[in-house]
């Protein structure tokens, strides 16, 4: 499966940003062989499976130019690297508490030209910035997450969608949802997505924990 997918779905990307999303299987696949940051299974899935999930975040909001993102727990640069290919106007911070990981992530975006992508080995908990808005994907419980970064969101929102987090998850969600205690709106990637694989997959959007 190629970027082709990504095209379906997305139509009007640039010139620039086809090839950057065509690049990323060799790139991957070149340091998956020495840091293991994708399963073996899944890296000839790497459009559906990693790249287009992580673009189900822009099927919800499209961040704006000047806005500030972080990605909380980005492993190998997902949901970080797709979005910031996407939105080059929009800087994104990416973070992981695993420093080989964040060596994969500075390299394949040093080897895309991604100059709105900064990558840190550290805790979105030692962190002082403030940010518009959190992606992750799957990285802990909601409930385990939200207080990693309560307080860490603008008060000022300028996007349609309010400053808030936006996770990646999939499967039944009630239980999770309902022990966080957070006032959640979900959004569902299959209403996005045709791929059998976004069956289960959803967008939990969290507006604004100050």
């Amino acid at each position: 499966m190629t970027s082709e997918i990504v095209l379906q779905y997305f139509p009007d990307l640039t010139t620039k940003q086809r090839e950057q999303f065509e690049k990323l299987p060799a790139l991957y696949e070149h340091w998956n062989s020495q840091i293991n940051v994708i399963s073996r299974k899944d890296i000839d899935l790497l459009f559906e499976r990693h790249v287009l999930h992580s673009l189900g975040i822009a099927k919800v909001v499209a961040f704006l130019p000047g806005e500030n993102v972080l990605d909380v727990g980005t492993g190998g640069g997902f949901p970080g690297i797709p979005l910031a290919i996407l939105f080059p106007e929009t800087r994104f911070h990416l973070v992981d508490s695993i420093g080989k990981k964040i060596k994969v992530v500075t390299e394949v975006a040093a080897a895309l030209g991604l100059e709105n992508v900064r990558a840190s080995h550290l805790r979105a908990e030692q962190l002082t910035e403030k940010f518009d808005f959190v992606v992750s994907r799957a990285v802990t419980q909601l409930k385990d997450f939200y207080p990693w970064v309560k307080g860490k969101f603008n008060r000022q929102s300028n996007n349609k969608l309010p400053n808030g987090i936006l996770y990646l998850k999939g499967g039944d969600l009630a239980q999770e949802i309902k022990e966080s205690g957070l006032n959640v709106v979900q959004y569902h990637l299959k209403d996005y997505f045709n791929e059998e694989f976004f069956d289960t997959k959803q967008v939990i959007y969290v507006k604004n924990p100050l």
